[in-house]
């Protein structure tokens, strides 16, 4: 990991190399995603669904009628990345998109009966994949909460 810019010089190891992968915080962040979006396969494959379509559903689980914007605030996704995505799953069945009357500008996304239904058969996946993961439930909170950490932060630049 690069050292923090309130860390004093004399602490930064003379041979550090700042482009080394083993340095970085990115490069384990990347991988570790990759990885577990890589566990998540084969339980979203039955329900006919890619990572990025099980977000957006569990998104919308959680709040339904919600405009483009909002969903992609929530996902951090923008609107170029979201639509195609929307589209798929509007053409599969889960959801309908609308033009909000107030504004035709503001699409607003609601869950059909079919994708209220997919979340009943969702319901294993979050305990299928704990049980891949193979950490203790402590440290996935520790890490889950560190990373939220890390988002708030971005958030906040």
């Amino acid at each position: 990991m690069t050292p923090s810019t309130t860390t004093a010089p004399d602490a930064i190891p003379e041979d550090f190399n700042p482009l080394c992968l083993d340095n970085q915080l990115c490069f384990p962040l990347y991988a570790a995603s990759k990885e577990l979006t890589r566990r998540y396969k084969p339980f979203l494959d039955p329900l006919g669904l890619t990572y990025t379509q099980y977000v957006t559903m569990m998104a919308l689980w959680e709040r339904d009628g919600v405009t483009v914007g909002e969903l992609g605030d929530r996902l951090y996704l923008d609107s170029a990345t979201l639509t195609p995505l929307l589209k798929r799953l509007e053409s599969h069945g889960y959801l309908s998109r609308t033009r909000s009357p107030k504004d035709e500008r503001v699409v607003i996304i609601t869950l059909t009966e079919k994708g209220r239904d997919l979340r009943r058969q969702a319901l294993d996946v979050p305990s299928c994949i704990a049980g891949r993961v193979g950490l203790e439930p402590a440290k996935l909170v520790e890490l889950k909460g560190l990373l939220e950490d890390l988002l708030a932060a971005f958030k906040e630049a």
